[in-house]
């Protein structure tokens, strides 16, 4: 079974994790300078590093479709830049996954694949998708739905150690994004995380740094570029999270669900 992911951030890696151990061939899409800030557990990486490892999994950096779809039969995760999906048409995969996490639907269609799953908001199963998946945290987070849509974003990150938008670090003005600490930090609210075009983007409360961009990524004001864990535990920046587990679970749930679909 060949599926395309589209995104490759931290819930798209998440998703892939779960898709890869259970057997499934993946190319993931991004951007060609992506914007993730979870960096050390994303499959976004590849696209700058050429190759990247996250938990126990490898993905490498494909320059065409016909080269993601060796790199899948070597049993590797492909990662394309392609943030159009243009790939699609030509590699005709059994699934299609939107992890993109726009809040909102970005050109996915239900007849782009026999099986086409949009995760998060702005997807209505039956609709544009086949199943959607919720990443809303809390009573109902992963859970599949084969009809109607997932909660709508509510601009609120999710509670983390009692904190929700106090633990997002956002840009302070447009420009070109320079880091001043490394993922994994252990920081006080106060410390200067990153520098954009003069001026300094401050941790807001104490923990670890679980996010930031890369050097070099054009930021506008108020764009996310960083996120504090408040549960100060450094190793939680190598692995995927709960959030992102969970919704590879209802991903893989929902593929298994039209399994008979993709068999025929």
């Amino acid at each position: 079974m060949l599926v395309v992911i589209r995104g490759a951030g931290d819930i798209a890696t998440g998703i892939a994790l779960r898709l890869h151990r259970a057997g499934i061939h993946l190319i993931l899409t991004d951007l060609p300078q992506p914007t993730a800030v979870r960096r050390t557990v994303c499959f976004s990486e590849a696209i700058r590093l050429g190759e990247v490892q996250v938990e126990d999994v490898t993905a490498r950096l494909a320059h065409s479709p016909q080269e993601a779809l060796e790199l899948t039969r070597q049993g590797t995760v492909a990662v394309l830049a392609d943030p159009d999906g243009a790939c699609i048409s030509a590699l005709k995969p059994d699934g299609l996954v939107d992890a993109i996490l726009a809040k909102k639907n970005l050109g996915t269609r239900k007849d782009m694949a026999p099986v086409v799953i949009g995760v998060g908001p702005g997807f209505t199963a039956g609709v544009d998708c086949h199943a959607a998946v919720e990443t809303m945290r809390g009573h109902t987070l992963g859970r599949v739905l084969y009809t109607g849509s997932p909660i709508p974003n509510t601009g609120v990150p999710g509670n983390i150690g009692g904190y929700t938008v106090e633990r997002v670090l956002r840009a302070p003005a447009d420009g070109i994004f320079e880091p001043k600490l490394e993922i994994g930090a252990l920081v006080k609210a106060g410390e200067v995380a990153g520098m954009v075009n003069g001026q300094p983007m401050l941790c807001t409360i104490d923990g670890c740094l679980r996010g930031l961009l890369q050097a070099g990524v054009p930021v506008h004001t108020g764009m996310k570029s960083g996120d504090i864990d408040p549960r100060c535990k450094p190793e939680h920046c190598l692995t995927a999270s709960d959030k992102a587990l969970a919704v590879g679970g209802g991903v893989l749930e929902a593929l298994l669900h039209f399994s008979q679909a993709l068999e025929g």
